[in-house]
């Protein structure tokens, strides 16, 4: 590749930094703008290993999942990095990288976008909570007052002229905290999911016995680091799933979906939990059963049914994956899941599909979860046309129902 000063001028300017790196990881080419927010000058760089200016904890992302993520699909964008500068000092970037063929070999065009705004989202976030407070304290001190002025019609027409525009300014407060919250969590999950992917990493690095072999005690307890890293990194999905569908930020591909397919595709990510419990798993869907929906929404809805079925079947039990058209909406398919594990008290029954709710008992307690799945379930379901519906019984079972539009 040529060296960046016969390149354009403004590359070496943009507003962003920008490096390519061969197939081997040697940087050849760097522009103006990075050396500038990292301190090298150009020599110090080029020729060099682009781990150079990453962090401990980048450099582990970067060998297990960033390297391999772009050469196998020839990209990888929005991802979060910790560089270091030549001081020492750690600056957060937003990266993309593309990969590319030059002369018959393959090198890897990466730009490195600075993030400055989580401490503004921060801020925002804070204001209009504060604002918020103070619109709704004065809501209801002006409707005290119009409580006190009721006797006269028209003083009380002109201000409930006047709450109307208030109601206005306060949804628009309330919405701007919504977008401030979406921001934040975004960013944050970024910024979570990077240090949980390093810790994968090491893991890894350390199950492999790179650093010198492990006992059997100390494999237990890497297993016991990367299924609480597995935990945590579910929990900030669940939390960013939940955000986009308050937000409205979520997206759907209907289409004829195969029910007995998509049946078939879920049982298996399954198996290793009914195993372990020594659960009989049924499958009783017809194969011509077909419903209008987003398949992978439609994967994720299941696989959360059948991950808690799982979760509160007692060892020994049996869960039925059902289908067949609704015998009350006739132009409905209905897609269950029926399980023999402990129930749910019928005064709890609609509670289970509000965010961060489960039945408190001592027969769940040692179930572990974040109470985000019914919710974000019946969300989807409902984004799609459906619905999500559970009959319980308890010490006898439950049964979730997926009602989806016919194909």
């Amino acid at each position: 590749m040529a060296p960046l000063h016969q390149l354009d001028e403004l590359l070496d300017r943009a507003p962003c930094g920008f490096l390519t790196f061969r197939d081997d990881g040697t940087v050849a080419v760097v522009n103006r703008t990075l050396l500038d927010m990292l301190g090298y000058q150009r020599e110090e760089l080029v020729g060099r290993h682009v781990e150079t200016v990453f962090s401990v904890g980048t450099r582990i992302f970067y060998q297990t999942h960033l390297f391999p993520l772009a050469r196998l699909h020839g990209h990888a964008e929005e991802i979060f990095l910790l560089l270091r500068t030549k001081s020492g000092e750690e600056v957060g970037v937003f990266a993309n990288v593309r990969r590319r063929d030059e002369d018959g070999h393959a090198v890897y065009d990466m730009a490195l976008m600075q993030v400055r705004e989580r401490q503004k989202y921060e801020e925002e976030l804070l204001r209009a909570r504060r604002t918020a407070e103070e619109a709704q304290r004065q809501l209801q001190d002006q409707a005290a007052e119009l409580e006190a002025t009721s006797d006269e019609l028209l003083a009380a027409n002109e201000e409930l002229l006047a709450r109307t525009e208030e109601a206005q300014r306060l949804q628009e407060v309330a919405e701007a905290a919504s977008r401030a919250k979406t921001d934040f969590l975004a960013v944050m999950s970024h910024e979570l999911r990077t240090p949980l992917n390093a810790i994968s990493g090491y893991v890894q690095i350390l199950e492999m016995g790179i650093q010198g072999p492990l006992t059997e005690a100390q494999r237990e307890t890497l297993g016991r680091i990367d299924r609480a890293q597995h935990h945590l990194l579910r929990l900030i999905n669940d939390l960013l799933n939940l955000s986009k569908l308050e937000a409205g930020g979520v997206d759907y591909r209907i289409e004829d979906v195969s029910l007995g397919e998509l049946v078939n595709s879920v049982a298996p990510m399954v198996e290793p939990q009914l195993a372990e419990k020594q659960l009989k798993l049924s499958l009783e869907v017809p194969a011509d059963l077909r419903a209008r929906g987003d398949r992978d929404k439609l994967e994720q809805v299941l696989l959360n049914l059948l991950s808690n079925a799982v979760k509160f079947t007692p060892a020994g039990g049996s869960i039925v994956v059902g289908g067949a058209r609704s015998h009350d909406r006739p132009d409905f398919v209905a897609l269950s899941v029926t399980d023999t594990g402990i129930g749910i008290p019928p005064d709890k029954q609609d509670a289970v599909f509000e965010p961060f709710v489960q039945v408190d008992s001592a027969k769940t307690r040692g179930a572990q979860g974040t109470g985000l799945g019914l919710a974000i379930s019946r969300d989807l379901a409902r984004g799609m046309g459906g619905d999500l519906t559970v009959s319980s019984q308890l010490d006898v079972g439950s049964t979730f129902t997926v009602l989806l539009p016919a194909a």
